[in-house]
């Protein structure tokens, strides 16, 4: 088996907001790799801390403890203007909303050169124009929209921009954030399938950010699951699919809507009560219970999984 290098490492992540009474942990003690190449899929219900992450890798969110890596090299806290700069090139972020991220008062020629403006990331006007048209095509868009306002368009178009947007600053990892929830089902396949492309072209790296577990499954190599700041399963997507072991796993899967309309009809969905767990005694612990599948558990919780879920370990 061929050495997976380890783009993003994210190590023991902790998250506070607030102080005092108003204190809240969004994100507890959450560790994970994400290696290159890959998509990795970190799924939940909302306020599950998801975006939390993708925006604390960003830099947007402060890391209250714990260290992000990138490359091995931390980009947490106080780094160098020149390691700066570079992170802020290599690792873009697609947004949720097509319709909020973008500057209406701005035309998409700016909107996509702006970040190539900002790290002066091109030799002269004719390069910069250039870029942009690239980047406007890789996306499936024609050139002459440079010149047009977002409210012009479609939800697609509008988010097939901000795709060009973070494309034009010739990115090694992107975050993509719930980047087709805000999208009519019609138009999400065809996202989904440019960014799968886009991924073969320029050899990226995606973070996918979803609460779609039938989307999760289509896209992505590995996925976390995350339940109230804590990751409590991660492992290859289709291991995690077809043995989910956490109670929570299992909860999220069995909503999942069949397409056939008998087996829907037959189908039990499941209730994650996490009164269940009885950590007072015996706190858990993030576990590899087989090969590349770790799951949150307490000792005697792993003892369960492995006898009643036939864990080959």
């Amino acid at each position: 088996m061929t050495h997976k290098e380890v783009l993003v490492a994210v190590k023991n992540l902790k998250i506070v907001f607030g102080k005092g009474k108003n204190k809240f942990v969004a994100i507890d003690d959450v560790s994970f790799d994400i290696f290159k190449g890959e998509t990795f899929g970190l799924v939940g219900e909302s306020g599950s801390g998801k975006t939390t992450i993708g925006r604390a890798i960003m830099r947007i969110n402060e890391v209250t403890d714990g260290q992000i890596l990138y490359h091995g090299k931390n980009i947490n806290g106080k780094i160098s203007k020149d390691w700066d700069r570079e992170i802020t090139q290599k690792i873009q972020m697609i947004f949720q909303d097509p319709m909020a991220s973008l500057n209406e008062r701005a035309k998409v020629d700016y909107i996509i050169s702006e970040g190539l403006v900002n790290t002066k990331k091109f030799t002269s006007e004719e390069d910069r124009q250039q870029k942009v048209r690239k980047a406007l095509l890789n996306v499936g868009l024609l050139p002459e929209f440079a010149n047009r306002f977002p409210h012009e368009f479609s939800g697609g178009q509008r988010q097939r921009i901000g795709i060009a947007r973070a494309l034009v600053m010739e990115p090694e990892f992107i975050i993509a954030d719930e980047p087709i929830s805000a999208l009519d089902v019609s138009i999400r396949a065809q996202v989904l399938n440019l960014l799968a492309n886009l991924q073969q072209q320029n050899h990226l790296t995606y973070l996918f950010i979803a609460h779609d577990l039938s989307i999760v499954r289509f896209i992505t190599d590995r996925t976390a699951v995350i339940y109230k700041g804590n990751i409590v399963e991660l492992a290859e997507t289709e291991t995690l699919f077809s043995n989910p072991i956490h109670p929570y796993t299992r909860a999220l899967l069995s909503a999942v809507p069949e397409p056939n309309p008998y087996k829907e009809r037959e189908k039990i969905v499941e209730i994650y009560d996490p009164t269940q767990h009885r950590y007072d005694k015996q706190p858990p612990a993030f576990v590899e219970i087989e090969k590349g599948h770790f799951i949150l558990a307490n000792e005697q919780e792993i003892e369960n999984y492995r006898t009643t879920r036939k864990m080959g370990v």
